[in-house]
């Protein structure tokens, strides 16, 4: 089962009334048209823009993991999660298909989020360690979470086709929230590529030569915010020990300082 548009799904920001899109022109017509946060999130939770993606996010809906067959899957695109005007914005590359794909909100649900919140928890950033519901009462503190895609893909590996096609959405959300960041904290190389993209699109400067992705990374952006490098809290990382919690809260602790 796949949640539809005011079915009751926690913190759905969708109805029956919201536009679709169905392909990369409406996409672009839809995200630069919505005149607020909560109508561009409204519409990005119904687009229907990638056949690819489409199917294989309500395919995995459909017929779910062992863990979870007893539970409905949101299987919709997934906007972003936190407070409408963040010092801080943390930008990933797409939902888990069995993560937010499932509960409706970013990095809820899985092995990722497990480590992004509870970092996010020791560094002051969140109320709480744990993410494993839509309404489970997780707040974020002076924090944005979003995705440079956001359907689920198959084996978490978007196209650069799917990747444009969904820019608008990240764009225009980056337009609303801009103005108070002070701190981008960019998960992988994707996301890394992914923000410079979306600036350009915007007419935003960007540094030349484009920085290379590395853990730790910092850009100073003129008269803007600092962006920041740091590994994906995938499973791959987190269980090679490439990426610690130590690495992860040192991203953290110096986000929330330059934040302030």
């Amino acid at each position: 089962m796949v949640a539809l548009p005011g079915s009751g799904w926690p913190g759905d920001p969708a109805d029956s009334s919201t536009p679709v899109a169905h392909n990369a022109v409406q996409v672009a017509a839809l995200a630069g048209g919505a005149a607020t946060l909560s109508t561009l999130e409204a519409r990005v939770s119904v687009c229907r823009a990638c056949p690819r993606l489409v199917a294989w996010r309500e395919g995995v809906a459909s017929s779910k993991r062992r863990a979870y067959a007893d539970q409905d899957y949101w299987g919709r695109p997934v906007p972003g999660f936190g407070v409408e005007h963040p010092r801080i914005l943390i930008v990933g590359l797409a939902p888990g298909a069995h993560g937010a794909n499932r509960t409706g909100r970013n990095f809820t649900g899985d092995r990722s989020g497990e480590w992004l919140y509870a970092s996010l928890y020791r560094c002051g950033l969140a109320n709480q360690p744990t993410a494993v519901a839509a309404d489970d009462g997780l707040q974020l503190l002076d924090t944005r979470v979003v995705a440079t895609v956001r359907c689920a893909p198959p084996d978490n590996k978007p196209t650069p086709a799917e990747r444009d096609t969904c820019r608008p959405w990240l764009a225009r959300e980056f337009e609303f929230l801009w103005p108070s960041v002070r701190a981008i904290v960019v998960l992988g190389a994707f996301g890394w590529a992914g923000l410079w993209s979306a600036m350009r699109a915007l007419g935003m400067a960007v540094p030349r030569p484009l920085p290379k992705f590395a853990h730790g990374v910092e850009v100073a952006l003129p008269d803007g915010p600092v962006v920041l490098g740091c590994y994906h809290v995938s499973q791959q990382n987190t269980f090679t020990g490439k990426l610690t919690e130590e690495m992860l809260d040192a991203v953290f602790t110096r986000a929330a300082a330059l934040a302030r």
